[in-house]
């Protein structure tokens, strides 16, 4: 039985998921959760906490139990906001910095080397992949108006 795009689209995004999860634990001692947490800090910039939460999709409170054990690691600075209140400040330490590069670079030669084992030219899989990004980008964009 032949099975729907969406179903098919969900068990990739998940069996990556996992794949990429097993390996940073095993490699780099971290959780595929905290990865993103750092790659998102590092694409915002200096981000709130509560920013990452909605990029995450998680509460405050989930984001804030995070970021201390990224901070205890040395993988993520967290300041008080100038702007004063509960908010908090975040941005990545060199550490953190290093990391995100190299798990990116890694991750980058893995997918790449299984796109190509599939047949699929890994240029054009790039080029689909951007463009299915900007649709959704511009989808949200437009919803938020």
């Amino acid at each position: 039985m032949e099975r729907n795009l969406s179903f098919n689209l969900h068990v990739l995004t998940a069996r990556l998921d996992r794949a990429a999860d097993r390996i940073l634990r095993a490699e780099h001692n971290v959780s595929y959760s905290r990865f993103v947490a750092l790659t998102l800090v590092g694409e915002l910039g200096a981000s709130t906490q509560r920013t990452l939460a909605e990029y995450l999709g998680v509460t405050e409170p989930s984001v804030s139990r995070m970021t201390a054990v990224l901070a205890a690691d040395g993988l993520l600075d967290v300041q008080p906001d100038p702007a004063g209140g509960h908010r908090r400040r975040l941005s990545l330490t060199d550490e953190g910095k290093q990391l995100v590069a190299s798990i990116q670079q890694g991750f980058e030669d893995r997918l790449a080397a299984v796109v190509a084992q599939s047949g699929v030219p890994y240029e054009e899989y790039a080029e689909h992949t951007a463009r299915l990004l900007a649709t959704f980008d511009r989808l949200e964009r437009e919803a938020g108006k």
